[in-house]
């Protein structure tokens, strides 16, 4: 087969935004492999500027659309930290039932409208309707319980309206919670009925692995999703939140609006698969027997097994309900709100959303308006690892042909479930006069 290629993907399908995928090689010798990121700026940092402390979650939760309860949380553990405000255990809890409930949302969505049909073999979800229209009410019904859960818990599915700085303004009733339990123990077997699903397909995700590392939050008590400090499994002690820069290390390249990172190594990787890597000891045993039922097991170096560990994070994240509301069942819930002392303060807040670890930093100043702010999105984190995979997985598969190609750096693009405008936060300004 020859292997003289030339690929220019413009734009990559299933994927939220617009990304390019550029090949050219002639007769085995590679002239370039480009992941490229052509998406205008976004200037949220900007926008928030000179704004109250008490609107910056509401206006960044904006960032995006899938992950807006993560940006809100994000936000407000930045604005907590800068103002010194104490939450409440009832508060917390609430925040990491209503971020379980974005997870599941989002894995769903993902995994099962915008992963499987490439296993399948398909361009999209539709043909799967008439071939697998059990699955595709199993997988409807799934996603439909993640954002009954995120209105339920947050007011509404997107750019949650009940949480706010130190406390939550309302709370949902024990009653709505006995049935949100009711149906969150359903989940669990349908999630089992999913996964025996995805087991019959599972196989055909490329041959393909890359060594890199790994950035999650990791946390003493629990798989980290709220609280917790920076890792990677190339060291040894966890790094604090408000050190990121030190691990983020963010820079530009000439073919993306978006910024890379790296830290030990040439690149790092962020999301489900990261986290798996780091804490997947403290997952549930089911969560765990379902990702080996995958063939997830361990650490793992396949970026396409990123999509197993979303959907070993949808039983967790599921079981983790059930228990919060368990304890929540037991307390008295009422709206809260932790005591405020508006004064000038720097705060970092950071959370796993479901693309891995997000980051925002704000400065305040003394009538609490905010001075500056700076955002790093898990896509953003990702996207020079995108490139590394590329340059590796080129030379390995350029013989099987264009099409095979093509299709699997596709795939492979869709394996990180991008989300690449939320990840565009850099503008080169060239000044004439």
């Amino acid at each position: 087969m020859s292997k003289t290629v030339n690929i220019d993907v413009h734009h990559i399908t299933r994927v939220e935004g617009h990304g390019n995928i550029v090949v050219d090689a002639t007769d085995g010798k590679i002239e370039r492999v480009e992941w490229q990121v052509p998406e205008a700026p976004r200037f949220f940092e900007a926008m928030v500027v000179g704004r109250p402390y008490t609107e910056l979650a509401t206006i960044t939760s904006r960032i995006c659309g899938i992950c807006s309860i993560g940006h809100t949380f994000a936000s407000l553990k930045a604005t907590e930290a800068a103002l010194g405000v104490e939450i409440s255990e009832n508060t917390r809890l609430l925040r990491e039932l209503l971020l379980h409930g974005e997870t599941l949302q989002s894995h769903i969505l993902h995994v099962c409208y915008l992963v499987v049909p490439d296993l399948f073999k398909l361009n999209s979800v539709i043909p799967l309707v008439s071939s697998h229209k059990d699955v595709v009410l199993l997988v409807t019904k799934l996603h439909r319980l993640s954002n009954e859960m995120c209105d339920i818990v947050g007011g509404r599915t997107t750019h949650p309206i009940r949480a706010k700085v130190g406390g939550f303004t309302m709370v949902p009733t024990k009653q709505e919670f006995q049935e949100l339990k009711r149906r969150l123990q359903e989940a669990v077997e349908d999630l089992k009925a999913l996964v025996a699903v995805v087991q019959q397909v599972a196989g055909n995700f490329p041959d393909f692995t890359r060594e890199t590392e790994y950035l999650s939050l990791t946390y003493d008590k629990e798989y980290a999703f709220y609280d917790g400090d920076v890792t990677t499994t190339d060291i040894d002690k966890s790094i604090p939140v408000s050190e990121y820069k030190s691990v983020v290390n963010e820079f530009v390249v000439p073919q993306s609006t978006a910024k890379f990172g790296k830290f030990n190594r040439d690149a790092f990787m962020v999301g489900a698969l990261a986290r798996y890597n780091n804490n997947h000891a403290q997952l549930t045993p089911l969560a765990l027997q379902v990702g080996e039922s995958l063939g997830l097991k361990g650490p793992n170096a396949s970026p396409f097994m990123n999509n197993v560990a979303q959907i070993v994070e949808c039983v967790f994240a599921v079981e983790r309900s059930i228990d919060i509301i368990n304890r929540l069942l037991s307390r008295d819930l009422q709206p809260e709100q932790a005591e405020i002392k508006v004064e000038a303060g720097h705060g970092v807040g950071s959370v796993e959303v479901p693309r891995g670890i997000l980051f925002h930093d704000y400065t305040y100043n003394d009538d609490g308006l905010c001075v500056a702010a700076n955002c790093v999105i898990p896509t953003n984190l990702n996207h020079n690892n995108i490139q590394h995979d590329f340059e590796k997985m080129v030379p390995e598969m350029l013989g099987l042909g264009k099409e095979t190609l093509q299709f699997n750096m596709e795939m492979l693009v869709r394996a990180y479930d991008p989300c690449i405008s939320c990840s565009t936060h850099f503008l080169d300004v060239e000044f004439k006069n």
